[in-house]
């Protein structure tokens, strides 16, 4: 089954697909159907290109990042990780812009829940406020309880130990193995 997909890939391109029969291939119906709007404006598509823009402003802002002096010798620096991030995103986002199917061969649902997405913008940008004030343990503890709970999970002996004990112990790795610096929070600060 794998060697016949890969044989038909390589025989009809990267626009085959296992849910196409012959019929669809013919070739004189192939530079209309790879120019029509259903082709080009599928959800594959769109999302590659909108994490394509995202990936490209991360990567210039990577570019912003200051390095201290000596570091442009250094194989590991402030930039190192994020500039690596950006090269696995663009190469990620120009794959699914190329492999993209159009909706109706690719499975894609319908219906959107429009009330979640809302839902976690808004969580996002309360996390954004808590780690001001609640610090990175309580916020981010806070956040995964949250998200866990909208995506459905109601077990409370999931959802505690799936949130707060994964936090403490990013928490230590981060502050106790990789001496960086992060900031208990406002409430904190003021005891």
């Amino acid at each position: 089954m794998i060697l016949n997909l890969l044989i038909n890939s390589l025989m009809y391109g990267f626009f085959y697909s296992p849910f196409t029969t012959q019929m669809e291939l013919d070739m004189s119906d192939l530079p209309t159907k790879l120019l029509s709007k259903e082709y080009l404006l599928c959800r594959d598509r769109v999302g590659a290109m909108i994490f394509l823009l995202v990936c490209l402003c991360y990567g210039y802002q990577t570019t912003l990042i200051p390095l201290f002096p000596g570091d442009e010798y250094e194989p590991f620096t402030a930039r190192t990780l994020p500039t690596l991030l950006t090269f696995a995103g663009i190469g990620l986002s120009l794959l699914l812009l190329v492999t993209g199917q159009e909706d109706k061969n690719s499975g894609a649902v319908a219906d959107f829940d429009w009330r979640l997405l809302i839902s976690f913008l808004v969580l996002m940008a309360l996390y954004g406020l808590g780690l001001t004030y609640l610090g990175f343990v309580l916020a981010t503890g806070f956040f995964l309880l949250a998200g866990f709970y909208l995506l459905g999970e109601r077990r409370k002996p999931v959802l505690f130990g799936a949130s707060f004990p994964f936090v403490i112990a990013f928490y230590l790795l981060l502050t106790q193995g990789l001496d960086i610096y992060l900031e208990p929070g406002l409430i904190f600060t003021l005891w």
